[in-house]
């Protein structure tokens, strides 16, 4: 068992929000899992049609477009997220599941033969990256580009710019898709139409803006922590090994642990009392879902990792309307990991690490790694 303090432990017992400070504006944090998710399936309070604003920090300044289906509420938002499902649901195809297995297994193959790996930008960002064109449908030669914009396209070195490359390279893809269609994520979105009209190219740049930004540093992060925590717990492999059933909990269990996003935010279209804050019409709230995932009342022993937890209603994909698109996608990747970690390595032993730190006015909270150099004993 791993024991990491939870951030929100101190605020959570004081009530049920922490007025925290970001980006020079208060936002209040809404902390326990039931109000959570009763706050995440009332989107006529707490709307999702604030574009740029829905993440926090807001990227208001390193996108131009709104991200399709997440910065849209119901009924709309149904029908934004039905066209592109096909695509996110791939991952429960068994020939997607073979090819995240075998890049997985390509990867490990590679580390095990080095007497050292730095998994942050020669193991997760390459699988990530990699998986993504399985996603999408697309040549897996495209990687390669997606693998130099690092742990989080707006966050890691210039976002604005990066931002606008991303952008760029999106309206290409889309007229290349245009003169050569296919099967491709692209040449879906070319030919798919909302209330009988073809989609703009904001909306497509939209959708493109979250497959490639969205999911991209919670895959990366989740892999980084599973690698740590075996390195810190060498008998939960054995026990991996041993115990294949094992497996499914487990990845749901570092879901939860390590949730790697700690909020989303929500714009209230009218005053509202959030348990006695009173939040002005236009302005933020926080669904905290890292928080939300240590309540002890949901939760026994909530700060310790229990691989074989049950229940486990972590929201760590959300809740409502908006859950995750990606869920499926990273429950195979993680479910596939442990399945390759446990079958062939035996110890890792980590040699350098430097944790990435999400650091705000009232908290702050490792989410992940900036460099984590091992190396994997094999099995």
């Amino acid at each position: 068992m791993t024991h990491v303090p939870d951030p929100f432990k101190e605020a959570r017992e004081k009530g049920p929000v922490l007025n925290a400070e970001i980006q020079g504006k208060t936002i209040p944090m809404i902390l326990g899992l039931r109000d959570v998710r009763k706050a995440a399936k009332d989107w006529e309070t707490y709307s999702s049609d604030a574009p740029r604003r829905v993440p926090i920090p807001s990227e208001e300044d390193v996108r131009s477009v709104r991200q399709y289906p997440l910065e849209v509420d119901p009924p709309d938002h149904k029908a934004y997220r039905k066209l592109v499902e096909p695509f996110f649901n791939r991952p429960k195809l068994p020939e997607v599941q073979e090819q995240i297995d075998t890049l997985i297994s390509r990867l490990l193959t590679a580390a095990l033969e080095k007497d050292e790996v730095e998994i942050v930008r020669e193991f997760a960002i390459p699988l990530q990256s990699h998986a993504l064109t399985y996603l999408l449908n697309v040549d897996e030669k495209e990687a390669e580009l997606w693998i130099s914009w690092g742990i989080h396209v707006f966050k890691e070195g210039d976002g604005e710019q990066k931002g606008s490359f991303m952008e760029n390279y999106c309206r290409e893809m889309f007229k290349k898709a245009e003169t050569h269609p296919g099967d491709d994520f692209f040449s879906a979105l070319n030919q798919a139409k909302f209330k009988d009209r073809k989609l703009t190219m904001e909306e497509r740049l939209g959708y493109a803006n979250i497959a490639f930004a969205g999911g991209r540093d919670t895959i990366i992060n989740t892999i980084e922590n599973i690698i740590a925590y075996f390195a810190e717990n060498p008998k939960a492999l054995d026990c991996m090994n041993a115990h294949p059933e094992a497996i499914h909990p487990a990845a749901e269990e570092f879901f939860r642990f390590y949730m790697p996003l700690t909020h989303i935010g929500r714009v209230c279209p009218h005053n509202t009392n959030l348990h006695g804050t009173e939040v002005e019409a236009g302005e933020r709230i926080s669904l905290c879902w890292a928080a939300a995932n240590r309540d002890p009342e949901f939760f026994k022993d909530p700060d310790e990792v229990q691989l074989d937890r049950k229940p486990n209603p972590h929201v760590s994909f959300g809740f409502g309307a908006h859950n995750c698109l990606g869920a499926h996608h990273a429950r195979v990747i993680m479910r596939s990991l442990i399945r390759q970690l446990s079958q062939n390595v035996s110890k890792i032993q980590i040699r350098e690490e430097v944790d990435l730190i999400e650091t705000e006015a009232d908290f702050s909270r490792k989410v992940g790694y900036e460099l984590l150099r091992v190396s994997f004993t094999p099995r």
